[in-house]
């Protein structure tokens, strides 16, 4: 089949014609991602000027482009327009579209450079099937289909793309498809299949009825949102800006470091003294190698005094740093930027001297603040860890860890939540090795009910959601 793609720059190729024999081609810096390319072409043939400027426009075949060539400059002349072709793919500068009855279909959009485009011709009698990973939604009021599998993306023109798209979740032939959506021939069927199939967003069904995908191994243990927050929490699959570019700078205030009180009911905590615990504290490598998670728990419960000094050990604000966008902090865990956009709550079960019930840990002035008593949701919460904890042991404390999300988004952009998943494993280890330091009972748990928490303590919950919990208890005596 011969190539059918209609070629063209990408929307956002600056293409910078300094002379009649110099011209500029240029992609844009994508901050924290990816690098501004340029390649510049001097001297530059009549002819490969002209293809390039069609490219930069309306766009055409492979076929008209090279005419173009050919009746400028002569057959010579083509060795160098399809060179520069190619360096266009490398540099992922084109666009490649799909025609139906003269207007496009779909469009295939490079996201990240260094991928060849290796065309995969569709058979007219085989079936094929949209990959579990594909996924479309919205951007710029257009539908683009994605997929964590590939480096390119599909924009899908008016609706019989997105029809073709739903009827692919289960397999078709491009004879069977071009039957149940008018307008669309077996042809353009075929062109639409390639144009998936070497994008990795469609694959063929063996005679078994299973796409490829499900029998690599490797690609079986990964389920659709953990493989997606992958790629797009890492570069490489996407081209989106990535890193500190503190995209809201100009739109929304900062949040404040420190969230406000929420409760006039404030209860002191016991403040250690750190410097009698350099002393007198455990050995950090025995610490190291005696962390464990523990189920079970004394049946004397823990007290508010060694309640005060764990939290005081881990999650204290210990002194503010200035930076030149506002105001940061710094705490006994390791946090992203400083940002500390983690809020710690304690879901008091049994704990000696505090009444049960939901409070919030003040990092600034160490203090805990009473939001609620012991009510249905409570009993929930700790119903929920407790199952989650294998039924070993009703917990004594619950520890939630909330995380303020526009506090770090204001600053980090495509990685906020995987920074937060970060801040909540470093805020664990440092839990876990307090306790231990302690001769406490500590368990971190790998789940939780976030819609449950922010029905509980009375947050948003897109702008304060429940992202970890840890379970702290009196150690039992053997």
């Amino acid at each position: 089949m011969q190539n059918p793609f209609i070629l063209s720059f990408k929307n956002n190729i600056s293409v910078i014609e300094e002379s009649s024999d110099r011209i500029i081609i240029q992609s844009p810096r994508i901050k924290g991602n990816i690098p501004q390319y340029t390649l510049t072409i001097e001297p530059i043939s009549p002819g490969l000027l002209a293809a390039i400027k069609t490219l930069a426009a309306e766009g055409a075949t492979e076929e008209n482009l090279s005419d173009l060539v050919l009746q400028s400059d002569g057959v010579s002349e083509l060795p160098q327009f399809y060179y520069y072709l190619e360096q266009f793919i490398k540099w992922g500068m084109l666009c490649h579209t799909v025609l139906c009855e003269g207007l496009p279909l779909a469009t295939r959009i490079p996201i990240y450079p260094l991928q060849k485009f290796q065309l995969q011709e569709a058979a007219i009698e085989r079936s094929y099937a949209i990959s579990r990973f594909a996924y479309c939604h919205k951007i710029d009021e257009q539908l683009v289909l994605e997929s964590p599998l590939s480096q390119v993306a599909i924009i899908l023109k008016g609706w019989k793309g997105a029809a073709l798209v739903a009827e692919l979740a289960k397999p078709q032939t491009c004879k069977e498809l071009c039957t149940k959506i008018p307008g669309i021939s077996q042809e353009t069927v075929r062109q639409f299949f390639s144009l998936l199939l070497s994008s990795e967003m469609l694959g063929e069904v063996s005679e078994e009825g299973k796409l490829k995908e499900e029998e690599r191994e490797a690609l079986v243990s990964w389920e659709f949102h953990d493989l997606l927050f992958h790629a797009r929490s890492r570069r490489g699959r996407h081209s989106n800006p990535a890193g500190k570019t503190f995209r809201f700078v100009d739109k929304i205030p900062q949040p404040p470091m420190v969230k406000p009180k929420v409760s006039d009911n404030i209860i002191e905590l016991y403040q250690p003294d750190i410097e009698k615990l350099k002393q007198d504290d455990y050995p950090f490598t025995r610490v190291l190698e005696e962390r464990q998670s523990v189920r079970r728990y004394s049946d004397k419960p823990m007290t508010d005094k060694q309640l005060g000094e764990f939290i005081y050990r881990c999650a204290r604000n210990k002194r503010i740093v200035a930076k030149d966008y506002g105001e940061c902090t710094h705490r006994p865990y390791a946090n992203s930027g400083g940002r500390y956009e983690l809020e710690l709550y304690a879901i008091v079960n049994t704990c000696e001297n505090l009444d049960s019930g939901i409070y919030r840990y003040c990092p600034e002035a160490h203090q805990l603040t009473h939001l609620s008593s012991r009510n249905s949701q409570v009993e929930v919460l700790l119903e929920d860890a407790y199952l989650a904890n294998g039924k070993s042991c009703m917990p004594q404390v619950l520890l939630i860890f909330a995380a303020r999300f526009p506090r770090i988004a204001w600053v980090y952009e495509s990685i906020a939540y995987s920074l937060i998943l970060k801040d909540v494993g470093s805020l664990q280890q440092t839990m876990y090795l307090v306790a231990t330091a302690m001769n406490l009972a500590p368990c971190a748990i790998g789940a939780g009910n976030s819609d449950l928490f922010a029905a509980a303590v009375g947050t948003d919950y897109y702008a304060e959601t429940s992202v970890g919990e840890f379970i702290l208890g009196s150690q039992p005596i053997n």
